[in-house]
């Protein structure tokens, strides 16, 4: 005898109907469960995604307010722009303490400051003083600055730098009004 014909006379044909129908609901069943489980997962992941953005931008909301504050600040930068004077020669000496003091103020060290022996004699309105400062570059920047505030510079004529391995070197020939 075959074997279906064994199962056939051991299972009666309606029991056989019978569990072939709930094979087939339990099948669906469980086909429905774990896709649905799959369907959660994704949306529990794609939950979990959004999470993680919402908390990455409540940690970055307040520097993004804050660089927001920065950029409507409004600063200001002017620079010193004083009635021009004019220095009596007696006084001229007086010119060389003050870059001097400048210099000091500024971080940089004044190495000279010495009159132009040319300008010196005659009847020039002008006296020329070369000055050597040594130092870094944004200290020269508060020097050049703070020299805007002396009234009685004409003008700086030159500027020469040179970079060495510790500091950088700054020539300048500054030009003073002198009176009369």
């Amino acid at each position: 005898m075959r074997m279906i014909d064994k199962i056939s006379k051991a299972i009666p044909a309606r029991s056989l109907g019978y569990i072939l129908i709930c094979g087939g609901i339990i099948l669906v069943i469980v086909l429905g469960i774990v896709s649905f489980h799959r369907y959660n997962s994704n949306k529990a992941q794609g939950v979990q995604k959004l999470q993680n953005q919402i908390d990455e931008q409540k940690g970055l909301g307040p520097v993004y307010l804050f660089m927001i504050k920065e950029l409507q600040k409004k600063q200001v930068y002017s620079l010193p722009n004083p009635g021009k004077l004019r220095l009596s020669r007696q006084e001229s000496d007086r010119f060389q303490d003050i870059v001097r003091q400048v210099a000091a103020k500024s971080g940089l060290m004044a190495l000279t400051v010495l009159p132009d022996v040319k300008t010196i004699s005659g009847a020039n309105q002008n006296l020329l003083f070369n000055t050597t400062l040594k130092g870094e570059l944004p200290n020269f920047r508060k020097f050049i600055i703070e020299l805007g505030t002396i009234p009685y510079i004409d003008q700086i004529e030159e500027v020469n730098i040179k970079q060495y391995s510790d500091s950088m070197e700054y020539k300048l020939k500054i030009r003073v009004a002198l009176a009369n």
